[in-house]
């Protein structure tokens, strides 16, 4: 099932209309997990951090144990040719892929030389500027790179993320703010997750149980060059619970404010708001790549 509408597919060379079949039934990442993927925006004419984006997708594939098979830089020019196809005030999500096609003797490893490589470009709106996101406890973990491959963004991760959100959801919230095995807040199940307290911000060390995302990375060099000091430091539930404003950064929609954690509520507050402004105004700014 496809996210979004307008989908073109790039796949053996070539740019595909639709939501085009790339796996076939016997391929290692169709039945042992091995695949992976990035996430990056185009919007106003813009794909900010793409070939961030395409290096970690890369990164993302020697993790899984595959040699990725095309070069960053070529990667960005083809995402810009599929683009060229889409009109200027799109948002589109582009996700390059690798997945490993033959295993070993036991089927298990992957071989590291024959693997897949599809880019899919899908039209899914930005959510509007006033979303906002409520957050509750989970009894899921972020686990550590010892249990799985905390070091990709690898779609054998996601399930787990998945339980998290039915949880929220079963409790009336539409989110979770997810700890790791410490006990530590990490991230929520989609995001990576900011507070503010007296001004100042602060977020989730990068203790490699999570992701830290690209577009966080982004908002702590734009708020830091703001003059806003951001820490990035071991958090707990309990600093959440006193925080003044907390928000969810992701590249699928950079910036949403978060309004409740279990009884905490917020104020979808100046700081919050001045994340989201700074990050919009670099990304026209002509140097987002």
């Amino acid at each position: 099932m496809a996210t979004g509408d307008n989908i073109l597919t790039y796949f053996n060379g070539t740019w595909h209309k639709g939501n085009v079949a790339i796996i076939n039934a016997a391929d290692h990442g169709a039945w042992l997990g091995s695949n992976v993927f990035d996430g990056a925006r185009y919007f106003n004419g813009v794909a900010p951090d793409l070939l961030a984006h395409c290096q970690r997708v890369n990164r993302s594939a020697e993790a899984l144990m595959m040699i990725p098979s095309i070069e960053p830089k070529k990667m960005v020019e083809i995402i810009w040719d599929g683009l060229d196809y889409y009109e200027a005030d799109a948002a589109v999500y582009i996700r390059p892929m690798y997945w490993a096609i033959d295993g070993d003797l036991t089927a298990i490893v992957p071989n590291r030389e024959t693997i897949g490589f599809s880019i899919c470009l899908e039209q899914i709106p930005l959510a509007p500027a006033n979303a906002s996101a409520r957050l509750t406890k989970t009894k899921f973990r972020r686990p550590v790179l010892e249990d799985a491959v905390v070091n990709a963004k690898a779609g054998c991760l996601y399930p787990n993320n998945a339980r998290m959100l039915v949880e929220a959801r079963s409790k009336g919230f539409n989110n979770a703010l997810v700890t790791d095995a410490m006990g530590n807040v990490a991230e929520t199940a989609t995001a990576n997750i900011f507070m503010v307290k007296n001004g100042e911000v602060f977020t989730p060390i990068a203790n490699g149980t999570f992701l830290a995302g690209i577009t966080r990375s982004r908002h702590i060099l734009n708020l830091s060059g703001a003059g806003i000091k951001v820490h990035e430091a071991v958090l707990t539930y309990t600093d959440f619970e006193s925080a003044d404003e907390v928000f969810m950064s992701g590249n699928m929609n950079k910036v949403t404010a978060v309004t409740a954690f279990d009884d905490s509520q917020y104020q979808v507050g100046p700081v919050t708001k001045k994340a989201r402004e700074l990050y919009w105004e670099w990304a026209l700014s002509g140097k987002a790549d």
